[in-house]
């Protein structure tokens, strides 16, 4: 070879490296440095975000114990959805298929005790005409409700420190319901239990996540502390239970659902195995096998992570939220969508 092939061969050796090291964060970067093209930042601040129906406006909290904020993304216009009346703020908003919205929040607070707060919140109903307060649905709400994309169907998780008197220690378990209006104020109907952990072959904790389209015959749920946490699912007429992530030492959480109810969005340490508070958003395909495929990277950078994650109803969509790995589960700082199409076209 001579001087001058060798020149350029140096050449493009050094760039190979010089763009390799560029891509690595480097100290006090945080992902929003270098997001890829198929990922937009959309609000600076917010958390646990949804798709409305129609994929124009996604629903977030401002904070914990926040309120419900709406933003459109076509004018890029955020409003205050749940300022107009007194409230302790919540830990859930999520769009009900009529419009209306349904939240989850504590009767009181004590800043002083936010954990036993989140322990404590109850479900309400919010009018989408946004000239009254919510109103409440009467029962209480560990965690985060799952809401039917296609009729006014709803299920929530009880823990038995809720109803000591009628639930055994460590158990918890599920229940499903219509909302209904009865002179225009919505209750819950048609009540019953979907499963209890203590039916389970396995100890863990449960709550709700998806109703699995398109048929909604199946919950998914996290199984909180078995194998480190799983992806399972619930036939709601036979209450036969599938563990679909099957993975021992893995923090696997699944939260969005794909419309085509093949696959599901999972909060996941496959990439690091440092639990719950280092995750990435995956996808995993409810079949069983345990195919997964990395979508986000936020975890690449010191000290954050991606989390809260959901698919629009057309399939084209995530909104996700990044996280600060120190922070409590579900706190956000900031709402992103994933383009699904844009990121097939792009390199890895």
């Amino acid at each position: 070879m001579n001087s001058k092939r060798l020149f350029f061969a140096a050449l493009a050796v050094s760039a190979i490296a010089f763009s390799t090291t560029i891509a690595e964060p480097m100290a006090g970067e945080t992902p929003t440095d270098h997001l890829p093209p198929h990922i937009t930042q959309v609000a600076w601040f917010g958390e646990r975000a949804d798709w409305s129906p129609d994929g124009r406006k996604i629903l977030f909290l401002s904070k914990t114990f926040g309120d419900a904020m709406e933003i459109d993304l076509a004018t890029k216009t955020i409003r205050n959805l749940t300022a107009h009346y007194p409230q302790h703020g919540y830990t859930r908003a999520l769009y009900l298929t009529n419009g209306d919205i349904l939240l989850s929040g504590p009767e009181s607070f004590d800043p002083k005790k936010t954990g036993e707060a989140r322990g404590e919140c109850f479900l309400y109903v919010l009018d989408k005409s946004l000239t009254k307060p919510a109103v409440p649905l009467g029962t209480k709400c560990s965690e985060g409700p799952a809401v039917s994309r296609s009729r006014m169907h709803i299920a929530w998780t009880h823990v038995a420190a809720e109803y000591p008197a009628e639930m055994p220690a460590g158990s918890s378990r599920m229940q499903e319901a219509d909302i209904i209006y009865a002179d225009g104020k919505p209750k819950l109907a048609s009540q019953k239990l979907i499963i209890s952990s203590t039916n389970l072959p396995f100890k863990c904790t449960l709550e709700t996540q998806n109703f699995r389209p398109p048929e909604e015959k199946e919950l998914t749920f996290s199984a909180y502390g078995y194998q480190g946490t799983d992806v399972c699912g619930v036939n709601l007429e036979t209450k036969k239970v599938v563990d679909y992530s099957n993975s021992p030492g893995q923090y696997d959480e699944p939260e969005g659902i794909y419309p085509d109810g093949q696959f599901t969005l999972v909060e996941c340490d496959k990439q690091n195995h440092q639990g719950p508070n280092h995750v990435d958003l995956w996808k995993l395909k409810l079949d069983g096998s345990g195919q997964y495929e990395r979508l986000t990277f936020f975890s690449d950078y010191p000290g954050y992570k991606a989390s809260n994650p959901v698919v629009s109803d057309d399939g084209k969509f995530i909104a996700f939220q990044m996280a600060v790995s120190k922070d409590a589960a579900g706190v956000g700082h900031g709402i992103f969508i994933y383009d699904i199409g844009k990121a097939a076209k792009t390199p890895r």
